[in-house]
This record gives C-alpha cells, structure tokens and sequence, in this order.
C-alpha cells in the first residue's frame, strides 16, 4: 500500500471525504445497538462428544446442556435434619412451588428423589439441582428471574434457603452486573486522555480520541453487516471498544507526533502532513497490518467462537488504519495548526530522557541484554506450571449470598463439585426400552463421584432417552474434577447402548483439546506472514527474527504474570479479592497471544522504523539506536500507557475472565514497552551491528525504498472551491 499516494490523494479530495465520514459515523451510531445484539454467544466445538452431547439435551430438553445449574442450599438449625417429617414436607413444597414458578426447568433435589446424594453425612445441609433453559440473546431465561422470586425468602426449620451456582457466583466478583462495555471504555478514555494532554499540551490531545470514536463506531457497522453472514462472538464487542481504543489513539498518536516535528522543521502544513504520512503513515499500516494478522490466525483453530474473534477482531486495527490515512491527515491540514494551542509542549519530540538513556543501554550493551534477559526469565519461570481450564468455583466470588450459599456446602462436606454435574445423556432402543438405572449403578460408586442420579418424569425422560445427572464430589474444574471426568468418559464408553457425557466441563475439556492440539498451527502462520510484513517494513532480515522472537518471550512472560497472579493468587486477593482460580479460563491464553503479538509489533514498528530511517539518513549503528529511542520514547511510552489504561478498564468488568483478559494484556504491553523496547531492543540492535541492516540482494526488489521526502510539495485541492 502506497501511503503517500494516498494521502495526496484524500488531500486533493478534503470534502469528498470529510462527507464520506460523516455519513458512516452518522449510519454507525444509529446502528450500534443492533450490532452488540447481533452477537453470538455460543461456544460450542463441533465434531466433538461434549458438546455434540451438550446440544442435543438442550434440542430435547430444552434446558441444561452447556448452562450451569441454579443451586439452592439449606443448612437446617443444631438437631435438626432432613429426615424430620416436618423438614420433609417444606422440602417438598419449596421444591414444587419451585417446579410451578419454572416448570421449563428440571429440577433434582432430596426431596423429589429421594437420593441421599443430596444430603450432607450429618443430615444438616441439603440442596437441588435447577437446570434452566439458555436466554435470548444476552440476557437471563425467564425461569432464572422466576426461581430468584420464588426462592426470596423461602426458610426451611426456619433457616434461608440460599441460591448459588456458576453464574450467581461470576455475577458476585465485582465491579456489578450492569457493566457495561460503554462505561469501560468511556473510563479508558478518560485515562487516555489525561495522557494525551500531557504529551501534546495543546487542544490536539482531542484529536486522537476523536479518530479513536470514527474507527470504534466503524468496526462495529462492519462487524453488523459481518453478522447477516457469519456469528461473531460477544466477546469481539470488548475488543473493538478497548482494544481499539488503544490502537486508534495509538496510531493517530504517532502520525501527529511526526507532524508537528515536521511543523518544527519549518515546513508547510501541507507538507508537513504529507512527510507524517510518508513515514509514521507507512509505520501504522505495517504495524495494524501484523496486528490483525495476529488475530486472523485465530481462524486456523476449530472453534468457531475463536474463529469469529479472530476475524472480527482482525476488523479493529484495520479499520483503524484506514480512519488513521484518510481522515486524520484531512483534519491535520485543515484545522490541525489551530487545534495546536496553547502549544504547552514544542513539536520537538525528541526526549532528552530517553536519548541519554539510549546512549547509556548502547555503552552498556552487553549488561543490559542480560539484565533485560535475566528479569524476563523470572517472569516466564511461572508460565511453565501453567493449568489450562476453568476457574474454580472458591475464585469466583468474593462474597454475598452464593458465595455463603458454597461455604456452606463445602463446611457440610458435600463439596463444590455438585455445582458442575456431569450431563449423562442414554439413548435406547425405544421408548419404551428406557431404564437408565444400570447406568446410575455404574456411576454411582465410581472414585470421586458423589452421586449420580435420573429421576423419573419427563423433564428427565423424553422419547428414547434420559439424562443422568452425575455429581463429582470435587470441583470439575480441577486437575481432580477433570480426572474424575476422564473416569466417567470411560464408564460410560462401556455401558450397552449410547451413553455419551455432556455438561459445561466436558465441552470445556473438549475445547481444550480440540484448541491446543492446533496452536502449533496459529504459531507457524503468524510468524511467517509478520516475517514477510517486516522484512518489507524494515528491509532486513535479521530484525524481523529478532522481532519474533522479542515478542514470543512477550507474550511468554505476560502468561507468567497471569499464571502467578490468577492461577496461583498472588495478587489476585490484594487487587480484586478474589482467590487463585487454580487454572486459566481456556480460551484467554490464545487470545492474549494473538493479540499480544501483534499489538507489541506496534512499538518494534514505531521505533525500528525510526532507526532504520536514521540509519538511512547517514547515522551509524549506534547512532540511529539514539535518535530512534530518543525520538520515539516518550511516543512508545505514552502509547503503552494508553493502552494499559484501556486494558485496565476491561478489567474493571465482573466477569472474572475479563478481569484475567486484562491482566495478561496489560502486564504484556508494560512489559513490552519497558524491558522489550526499552532495553532489550536498542542493546540487541548494538549488539549486531551492520548485521541488522542486512538484505540479500535477489530480495531488494520485493521492498519498498525509503521515501523521497524531499521531493513532497503542496497538494493542489481538486475540490477547493
């Protein structure tokens, strides 16, 4: 992509597209609300026994499947059990009005099976199994809502019946459940510009936000018209309001920069937008091209949830790019130079800072290599024990009633695993062939099984089949849960007829399998297209491996910072109060890898580009090093900053696994920005010397030179009036 051509051309063309954007921001803000609604929340693997399973109990039954169960929970008062007549007769009638409040609901509890299963050894603690159908859209089912009423209040012996669950306690982790992505970014903003005002310290701090709001608000009229072809997962609405918060900033970030640089070196504004556009242009569409490859990698994998994040959110730095070498080059030679006031800060951007620490890493090159190499093995060092899975119901939460409501199942001794039964569906011959009970037998003594059981009725039977519900009596999401799972895999694969296991941990376990056997895959095609893409941006060959390699210890040392923060809590209680999850929600390491690997080559991008352009100009090895940092230090860092501020808002959301999202995306860009870019880097680059400038000769063709700049004039308008 010629940049240059470009922006001579939407120069000559100011008015043309001013309107053009207008009318897309206009046609985006109205349609907004139908592209969040619009989204998919299906998470399903295809092809594989959990979910296959998980979608045919939810066809049949119409509830349960992938959707974890309400549970209720009593503990009766001291010498008080549930085989007093009168503590049986209230469990009968809580758990019938319970039945006529949600009868598309299947319930399971003591006192409609019978099952001691359901009962602690003391007799004290009981509680029920409430499997709901799956709501519209984003919200709840209507059985959710009717339960909740139905159960305000309820006493047993006069003790509170509490509500607990997967989804009572997530909703109970903080921040409320009326988060919305809106507020999250608009607080990113607000940190975002803050910074901005700092760096340029004239009204041009706007200007950035404002592209960041066109190129936001685009995404997601692409992603609504993505939709009328394709699902695309709900998940993809916080990474265009966040990620793309940050990348937008980011880009406009640089592009400015270079303009009033180019101001400050006496040339015409104009000109000055045409030279920003020639260099730090060419640097955006290189680095928003790596990023969304790095998400567009995502589709290699068999998951069509993923597969939608990944081009979807492949959507967010390219439609950024565009709004970056379009608009933004238009507002800059139009109302830029007004906009630049007070001018608290010059168009000098080179950082007295950051060149004497250029100079200070290249005279010590060798010392802060290992320095830098060093404190990026401790951080990678927790990453190697790192568990891959769900987290436990204990980390969920961090008080309220569903987190009491699981206290007191684990005090009683029946344990959190009842939470997460396993969905054991029975095919027959026949309906009238039905009998799951040779399948209960087996299950129920089976190691780490509390209890399995298959009621009678039709909420439980339907046609040739029935579910058997089987409880672990540890957490699933356990390295013990999943053990427990394997074991009931594998009765049921040699029981007579079908039997086959559903539940949330078995399609999680599926998902596991199905992804992870196929990252080497995502891996491989990352790293050869960005390979290509940097061997044109930086016309070497070294520094693209160099580049590669950086950024996969990145991403290695922000999974170390996740491992040690939230899989084995430390911190997780001091920042959120929560516990260590004992494991990484699944899907969260990919998608921190994606992008991760793609968003910390926006700073390789930033400052190689500006050694390579010294370089070019005539500096040595060394040279270029120092006035690259020294020009884009302050840019690198700001821009970092900017974007842990947006992945701090996402954190900010109650959803646990937002909150882990945040923490690898943020640890990530610091730890890119800082040890990365800001030592490991420069002393590399000095460490190679003409090494890193090295091109073979067969390959010069295929990259682009270095542009002419002092060729650029005025462009004439074509539609001046």
């Amino acid at each position: 992509m010629n940049v240059g051509s470009i922006s001579r051309f939407v120069l000559a063309h100011k008015k043309l597209v001013v309107i053009s954007w207008i009318i897309i921001f206009a046609v985006a803000i109205a349609t907004v609300g139908n592209a969040v609604n619009a989204l998919s929340q299906d998470f399903s693997v295809p092809g594989r026994e959990g979910s296959q399973t998980n979608e045919e109990i939810l066809a049949t039954y119409g509830n349960g499947g992938p959707n974890t169960p309400i549970v209720p929970v009593v503990t009766l008062p001291d010498g008080v059990t549930v085989d007093s007549p009168e503590v049986q007769a209230e469990l009968v009638a809580l758990f019938t009005n319970l039945k006529e409040a949600a009868p598309a609901a299947r319930i399971a509890s003591f006192a409609t099976t019978g099952d001691r299963a359901f009962v602690s050894d003391d007799g004290r603690t009981t509680f029920g199994l409430i499997f709901v159908p799956t709501g519209s859209g984003f919200a709840s089912a209507p059985e959710v809502e009717a339960i909740t009423i139905a159960l305000s209040g309820a006493t047993i012996a006069g003790e509170p019946v509490r509500i607990t669950g997967i989804q009572q306690l997530s909703e109970g982790s903080g921040g409320g459940g009326d988060s919305s992505v809106l507020i999250e970014t608009l607080i990113g903003g607000v940190g975002a510009l803050i910074v901005l005002i700092w760096v340029f310290g004239s009204f041009l701090a706007l200007i950035p936000l404002l592209m960041a709001a066109v190129a936001i608000l685009t995404t997601f009229l692409v992603i609504y018209g993505l939709t009328t072809v394709a699902e695309v997962s709900f998940i993809v609405q916080f990474l265009v309001s966040l990620i793309g918060l940050g990348v937008a900033i980011d880009y406009a970030l640089l592009i400015v920069t270079r303009w009033r640089e180019e101001r400050a070196d006496g040339h015409e504004n104009e000109v000055a937008v045409q030279r920003a556009m020639e260099t730090a242009g060419s640097a955006v569409v290189f680095s928003g091209t790596t990023v969304a490859v790095g998400l567009f990698a995502l589709v290699v994998l068999p998951v069509p949830f993923l597969r939608s994040v990944g081009y979807g959110g492949m959507l967010i730095p390219l439609v950024s790019v565009v709004v970056a070498i379009t608009l933004l080059p238009v507002l800059l030679a139009t109302i830029g130079p007004k906009l630049d006031w007070p001018r608290l800060r010059s168009g000098n951007q080179q950082s007295r800072a950051w060149t004497k620490w250029a100079e200070l890493v290249v005279r010590f090159r060798w010392i802060a290599a290992a320095g830098a190499i060093g404190i990026l093995t401790l951080l990678i060092i927790p990453a190697l024990s790192i568990q891959i899975g769900d987290p436990t119901a204990n980390s969920l939460s961090k008080g309220g009633e569903a987190k009491e409501a699981l206290h007191a199942l684990e005090t009683s001794g029946i344990g959190p695993g009842v939470l997460l039964p396993f969905e054991v569906l029975a095919t027959f011959p026949d309906a009238a062939s039905v009998d799951p009970s040779a399948a209960v037998a087996a299950f129920t003594p089976l190691e780490g099984v509390r209890g399995a059981v298959a009621p009678e009725g039709e909420s439980w039977r339907q046609g040739s089949t029935a579910i058997i519900s089987v409880m672990p009596s540890v957490d699933a999401n356990t390295s013990e849960g999943r053990d427990v799972l394997d074991i009931v895999r594998s009765t049921a694969r040699g029981l007579e007829g079908s039997v086959r296991v559903g539940g949330p941990a078995a399609e999680n376990a599926d998902f596991i399998e199905a992804v992870y056997g196929n990252f080497w895959l995502m891996l491989a095609l990352i790293s050869v297209v960005t390979f290509i893409l940097l061997v044109r941006a930086f016309r070497s060959i070294l520094l693209p491996l160099k580049a590669i390699a950086l950024n996969v210890a990145s991403v290695a040392a922000a999974f170390g910072v996740m491992t040690f923060v939230w899989q084995e809590g430390h911190g997780a209680g001091l920042l959120w109060g929560l516990t260590a999850t004992g494991a990484i929600v699944s899907f969260i390491p990919l998608m921190v890898f994606a992008f991760l690997f793609g968003l910390s080559m926006d700073y390789e991008v930033f400052i190689l580009a500006r050694m390579r352009e010294e370089y070019d100009a005539g500096h040595d090895t060394d040279q270029a090093i120092i006035r690259g940092v020294g020009l884009t230090g302050r840019l690198v860092t700001s821009a970092a900053l900017i974007l842990f501020l947006a992945f701090a808002a996402l954190g900010s959301g109650p959803e646990v696994f937002l909150k882990i999202f945040a923490t690898g995306l943020g640890a990530g860009i610091l730890i890119d920005a800082t040890i990365i870019r800001g030592i490991l880097v420069p002393a590399t680059v000095s460490l190679f010397g003409k090494w890193n400038w090295w091109l073979p000769a067969r390959l010069e063709r295929f990259v682009p030179h270095p542009p002419q700049l002092d060729r650029i004039a005025p462009v004439v308008a074509a539609d001046a009036d």
